[in-house]
């Protein structure tokens, strides 16, 4: 039997494409959504040549297939294009909106993983040598090496515009068309320009007068794309059905990319980056309350709040506080979640048999030691969602403790292994403790909640 009976025979038992809601894969396994899972012939799946295994967890399908399985996912998508398609199924009334966010974000990141995998790697690399003064922070190897790795991340709506069209099943070049409005240069240099104070900075941009375009700076940003293409697709549904069949080819495309950047420029992103906005006000009057309770707050949010990309409002408080105090609290707790993340992340490499799996996990989990952790969270703490409550507790504990004691900063630093140094005084014990705690408990919650048999078969 070749690959392509094999899927076939895959699509045929888990009920047929109108059983399928979604299709995507991460690193080793398919994944899918389906409407019953009761029509699902596990056993037989599990005994088709290529499969090396089949499970339902977390309310999806998985069937794993390790290194190949972007092969049979081009296959699979081959032939679920090639017959009659039918409208979008509903979603299952059983899934929490938390759970259907996690898949949806761990489905987008999914295929990205190599990418943001192999450059947070090179990113936390040249961060650790910084650190140890092996090369000057300002020579042009560093300049070099630094493009080579920030850029998957400066670009990153790129990337999440086309991952997310696959997921929402929409036309993936409109897709990256709304993410190019959303990171085109005039935009972000006004934003630049605004965020500088500069004489003559606008903070809207007026269309015919009537209508403001927010000026914001969406790199790296995650949830405004996502969002937006996921309103791409039901207003590139909409266009077609209401358009005339001879006037599809020119008029479909551009109307729906017209409505398309408008909504992710006048509503979608602004409102993501109000969001992070308003996260960092909150942050900022916790503080006035309680160092300690804080921590345990930022702690615990710290993770999700990377996880939509809201963490960048963060930076401009401990940047602030720098400028005002001195000194700032809030980067050692940015210091605790990234260590948290990384403990957890270690635990799952650890539980985990699949090589390729343990491959690319292993990766993560040092990247978030060095202080990148998006890897971590997008390309295995998504999928393990016990994983990413073990993350949260150790992060949210690990600030508490050192905010506790009073453990700060006195200047910008990457939150990396490598910033203990940064620590050494009157707080460094506390600091070097934070650490610790974070990392042994992210790694035996992780280990008690996810298990070794589950690790072994997700």
């Amino acid at each position: 039997m070749g690959t392509q009976e094999a899927i076939n025979n895959i699509i045929r038992l888990v009920g047929g494409q109108g059983n399928i809601n979604k299709v995507w894969h991460c690193m080793t396994r398919l994944r899918f959504d389906l409407i019953d899972d009761n029509k699902v012939d596990q056993a037989a799946i599990k005994n088709l040549p290529g499969v090396l295994g089949a499970q339902l967890q977390s309310d999806q399908f998985q069937v794993i297939i390790g290194p190949k399985v972007n092969s049979w996912y081009e296959q699979m998508l081959s032939v679920l294009d090639q017959r009659e398609t039918s409208a979008p199924a509903a979603a299952k009334g059983r899934k929490s909106l938390v759970s259907l966010f996690m898949d949806t974000v761990s489905g987008v990141f999914g295929p990205i993983v190599p990418a943001i995998a192999g450059a947070g790697m090179i990113k936390g690399l040249l961060a650790g040598l910084i650190a140890l003064k092996v090369v000057s922070a300002k020579s042009d190897t560093v300049m070099v090496i630094d493009l080579i790795a920030s850029g998957v991340f400066y670009f990153l709506p790129f990337f999440l515009a086309v991952s997310a069209a696959k997921i929402f099943k929409t036309n993936e070049y409109l897709a990256a068309a709304v993410a190019a409005c959303l990171m085109y240069p005039s935009l972000i240099e006004a934003a630049k320009a605004l965020a500088a104070h500069q004489e003559g900075a606008v903070s809207a941009l007026w269309l015919l007068n009537a209508i403001p375009v927010s000026v914001f700076n969406y790199a790296s940003s995650v949830i405004p794309v996502i969002f937006s293409v996921l309103a791409l697709s039901y207003i590139h549904r909409w266009v077609d059905s209401i358009m005339p069949e001879v006037l599809k080819t020119v008029f479909t495309p551009t109307l729906t990319l017209f409505i398309g950047a408008l909504a992710a420029l006048v509503v979608i992103g602004p409102i993501g980056i109000w969001l992070g906005k308003g996260l960092a006000y909150f942050i900022e009057g916790l503080f006035g309350v309680s160092a300690s309770f804080a921590g345990l707050i930022v702690g615990a949010i710290r993770p999700v709040a990377i996880l939509t990309g809201m963490h960048h409002a963060m930076t401009p408080i401990a940047l602030q506080n720098f400028s005002d105090r001195g000194y700032d609290m809030l980067m050692p707790m940015m210091f605790m979640a990234n260590m948290a993340i990384a403990g957890a992340t270690f635990a799952i490499w650890r539980l985990s048999r699949d090589r390729q799996e343990r491959s690319v996990t292993l990766s993560a989990g040092i990247s978030a030691l060095l202080g990148i952790t998006e890897p971590a969270l997008f390309g295995v703490l998504t999928r393990y969602k016990k994983a990413f409550i073990a993350a949260t507790v150790a992060s949210s504990l690990a600030s508490a403790f050192i905010a506790f004691f009073g453990v700060r900063l006195y200047g910008y630093i990457l939150s990396s292994i490598f910033s203990l140094p940064a620590y050494i005084g009157p707080y460094f014990v506390f600091a070097l403790s934070g650490v610790a705690m974070a990392l042994v408990i992210s790694f035996v919650l992780t280990t008690l909640l996810v298990g070794r048999e589950q690790a072994a078969d997700k």
